[in-house]
């Protein structure tokens, strides 16, 4: 049977001010990705049926109201993925120690917050290397589902951080390696394929669709709108696995208090309502070409 995971990288709101070098975002808005955008995803998911996985930055459940919503997900059938301890963009330019820290410190907490040790991993801004696949492997887990085979994403990312320069607004992301942007499309295992601690770790990439390879990710389908989401779905009735990536923004829009990210960030700009029609039609036509709706973890366990 053909499979589809939907996952949601639940960033909050200051990692976007970072990303655009906006400063600090206010009390108002520092926590609107976990009180508001995840009961919107939550109680979409349960309309359309389907599980989530849920990327979480573990730092974030150190706050209560964070860790409970973290556990009322589990409780309920969704999964708990890391997203590493504090989403860090330099994360791969680390030490070992300090990339151990940001990914074995950040099992322990998400397992102390949810009772669930967490399996999958998603590094911040998509970027990895070597040393971090194999940090991710010694910590236990199963799969990885950070490389964004995806040129055009690269592209525009250079290009926005070259505008932020210009202006002098000085961002926390950074570049990645062009030779990610043309990896596998599909899955594949990590390029450590040694035995030893952890064993084997299988790469879930990011969606791509076509043989340009559109981004197939919740900003793309939520700013085409319904129609084209469909067409763009079309174009992945090949595959047999496909691996929407979402986040918790997408559940929000200007009306949620994110007015300084109007200028940065079309998406935002979009009412949720008319977001979440765009990602139904995705996730209805994704279900008409036959696909069971898994978590990723269920996905790299029947993938193998």
């Amino acid at each position: 049977m053909r499979l589809c995971s939907v996952s949601v990288d639940l960033d909050e709101v200051r990692h976007y001010f970072a990303i655009h070098g906006l400063g600090q975002p206010s009390p108002e808005q520092s926590n609107v990705v976990y009180d508001t955008a995840i009961e919107r995803l939550s109680g979409f998911a349960a309309a359309q049926q389907i599980p989530l996985t849920w990327f979480a930055v573990a730092a974030d459940a150190a706050r209560p109201a964070n860790s409970a919503r973290l556990r009322d997900l589990a409780g309920v059938g969704h999964e708990i993925a890391s997203h590493s301890l504090d989403h860090r963009y330099d994360l791969t330019l680390l030490g070992r120690r300090d990339m151990e820290r940001q990914v074995i410190d950040a099992v322990t907490l998400l397992e102390r917050a949810t009772g669930q040790r967490p399996v999958g991993f998603r590094a911040p801004g998509y970027l990895m290397n070597d040393t971090l696949f194999d940090v991710v492997r010694h910590s236990g887990a199963q799969y990885d589902s950070s490389v964004f085979p995806c040129p055009a994403y690269g592209i525009a990312k250079l290009l926005a951080l070259g505008y932020g320069r210009l202006r002098k607004r000085r961002s926390s992301s950074i570049p990645g390696a062009p030779a990610a942007w043309l990896g596998p499309t599909r899955p594949y295992p990590s390029p450590r394929r040694d035995a030893g601690i952890g064993g084997r770790l299988l790469e879930l990439p990011i969606q791509v669709a076509g043989p340009v390879r559109i981004p197939y990710i919740g900003t793309t389908l939520t700013l085409l709108g319904p129609s084209w989401a469909r067409r763009l779905t079309a174009l992945l009735r090949r595959e047999s696995f496909v691996n929407l990536e979402l986040h918790g923004i997408d559940a929000l829009d200007y009306r949620d208090g994110l007015h300084p990210l109007l200028p940065h960030q079309p998406d935002v700009r979009v009412p949720f309502e008319r977001k979440f029609a765009a990602l139904g039609a995705a996730i209805e036509a994704l279900r008409q070409q036959g696909r069971a709706y898994v978590t990723l973890r269920e996905a790299a366990v029947r993938i193998g």
